[in-house]
């Protein structure tokens, strides 16, 4: 091969909707003109507009795709979000919340949360929770952006996004068309492979139009166009820990505050989310068949709506689990066609941002190198088993024994690796983590602790520290969050005063 033919000069996308042109924005930003964009997509398949709850990553991925907040914000009718509440899930009328930013203020080695469990010990220390300024802030129904100065209050105050899901493919689709990506309506109807190397080389669509590609790009959602049906890359089921195969999603009005928070209630038989927008409220239900019929979750789903829906239920099946081999030959799986795992922890859109980062990362030559994809596929395994396990502790750590779903999750044999995990926090308040992992400190202990986890020791060395003096400090510095988050604009007014709101469709009721 000659040099000047290394180089991949046409890559095709397959699939439109948020993993297609999240994929299109980014590599339209990053390779510039240098590289032929091609999105293909049915114009049979519906848009779903559901509500789409983010974590703090995404801010790194607008800033790689050239998104503007300001924009984005207004066109997809988008609200902050400070964490997740999680309630009914430790045991019926509980309640805890899981906040972005840190506990304390400043980034942690863990030391500040052994301290904490000494003091605890002696009875000298607040609720664990009132040492996190997301929290306080999201149970004020309040919000600012976090500072960019060190040693600011606000410095960890780390906020994502919730937003339309339609309306932000929509915008990332007007981005990327105005960089030059070229979108083509069509079904894919057949792909022609090198019979020698077993390359994909280009599909026929419907109207018989052939869209040739060095480099293929699979976006088209759980039924995997190219990477299951032509390039036969296999699924690793996780069913039977990650039991929940169904879901049933409906917009409804907002009669609530505007809170800069998702909410996770769980019943007897799933959960159900609350998404509050700047024109309504996302509304979900996750169970499975086995557990619940599809009438009996609708039901639920309905009669806890806090106003009228302003749609049709839209109804979706799913397996958890991941593909084997996401990037095959010159085929890269994006979204869900690479795996899926339910929304608990809103990981959806972040795990579509990290393949799209990490096949810049790694983004070939025409050869597409074995070692660069096999390096890709450890690295794509490596974190859905790390967010699988972070998952699965909601449903296995828990007291509730109500019903046959709890009971399971409660007593099913759980992956190693979160046994381990576990087991350390339990004996003595660690937690062995890798600086890669998506969720880090403040996620695992506010989902341990919340499910009702309590090490039962700390670090030894915790006994020799002056405890007058460590709780006399973690007094004052609860104190001084509190006054900050009590001086903090509540949500909506935040949202106006700096211009984001969408006035044709925003009540942004305080």
């Amino acid at each position: 091969m000659e040099q000047t033919d290394r180089w991949i000069r046409q890559v095709v996308i397959v699939g439109g909707g948020t993993a297609g042109w999240m994929t299109a924005a980014a590599l339209s930003q990053v390779l510039e003109n240098n590289v032929s964009l091609t999105l293909v997509e049915s114009d049979a398949i519906a848009t779903v507009g559901v509500g789409e709850a983010t974590i703090p990553p995404i801010r790194t991925f607008h800033e790689l795709a050239g998104v503007n907040e300001a924009d984005f914000i207004r066109d997809c009718h988008a609200t902050f979000k400070l964490g997740i509440e999680f309630r009914n899930w430790s045991a019926i009328n509980s309640r805890y919340f899981h906040p972005f930013g840190v506990y304390g203020t400043k980034k942690d080695l863990g030391y500040f949360f052994q301290y904490w469990l000494r003091l605890a010990e002696l009875g000298k220390v607040a609720d664990f929770e009132t040492f996190s300024l997301c929290t306080l802030a999201a149970r004020r129904d309040a919000f600012a952006p976090p500072s960019t100065t060190p040693n600011h209050p606000l410095e960890h105050l780390y906020s994502a996004y919730h937003f339309d899901a339609s309306l932000y493919a929509r915008h990332l689709k007007g981005l990327s068309t105005h960089r030059g990506v070229s979108h083509k309506l069509g079904d894919v109807v057949d792909a022609v492979k090198n019979p020698e190397t077993g390359f994909l080389e280009a599909l026929v669509l419907k109207s018989g139009e052939r869209v040739a590609g060095d480099l293929f790009i699979d976006c088209s959602g759980t039924r995997g166009a190219l990477i299951d049906k032509v390039m036969g890359s296999a699924f690793e089921d996780w069913s039977k820990w990650l039991p929940m195969n169904r879901a049933i999603a409906v917009p409804c009005e907002r009669k609530l505050p505007l809170s800069p928070y998702t909410v996770s209630t769980a019943h007897a038989f799933g959960w159900q989310w609350r998404i509050p927008l700047q024109h309504r409220v996302g509304n979900g239900i996750v169970y499975s068949t086995d557990f619940a019929s599809d009438d009996q979750a609708a039901q639920r789903l309905t009669e806890t709506l806090e106003g009228p829906a302003l749609a049709s239920p839209n109804r979706l099946r799913f397996t958890t689990g991941r593909r084997r081999s996401p990037w095959n030959k010159n085929v890269v799986a994006v979204g869900l066609s690479s795996g899926f795992l339910e929304p608990l922890e809103s990981t959806s859109i972040h795990l579509i941002q990290s393949s799209i980062q990490r096949l810049i990362k790694y983004f070939p030559d025409k050869t597409v190198s074995k070692i660069v994809m096999d390096a890709y596929n450890r690295e794509a395994e490596a974190e859905f088993e790390n967010v699988r396990d972070f998952l699965i502790l909601h449903y296995n750590a828990t007291q509730r024994d109500d019903s046959p779903l709890w009971n399971y999750t409660r007593t099913m044999p759980i992956p190693d690796s979160l046994a381990n995990r576990v087991a350390l926090f339990a004996e003595r308040g660690q937690l062995d983590l890798a600086a890669e992992e998506l969720f880090q400190a403040t996620s695992w202990l506010s989902v341990l602790l919340g499910q009702g986890i309590r090490p039962r020791g700390y670090m030894p060395t915790m006994a020799f520290q002056d405890d007058n003096l460590l709780a006399q400090g973690y007094e004052r510095m609860k104190q001084h969050l509190r006054n900050v988050a009590d001086r903090l604009p509540y949500h909506a007014d935040y949202l106006r005063a700096n211009g984001l709101t969408n006035e044709a469709v925003a009540s942004l009721a305080v």
